[in-house]
């Protein structure tokens, strides 16, 4: 997989998660816009992340509101 400026880059709905994938505040920060102010990492849904199956971070987002739903 190519490498991805998780601090950095240009985060998208269609980012792919890469071996590279940190939790960063710019990752904290696309999360926090597509999913609302009440999104927060927690230890099962990381691991969900780095479970080593392609993903983008649309499918994260998404992932969260489905295991967050009211």
């Amino acid at each position: 997989m190519t490498d991805f400026d998780w601090h950095g880059g240009r985060i998208t709905k269609k980012t792919l998660v890469t071996d590279t994938y940190r939790n960063t505040q710019n990752v904290r920060r696309f999360l926090i816009e597509a999913c609302g102010p009440d999104f927060k990492f927690d230890r099962e849904f990381m691991t969900w992340i780095k479970d080593g199956k392609s993903k983008t971070m649309g499918e994260v987002a998404f992932e969260w509101l489905r295991r967050h739903k009211k």
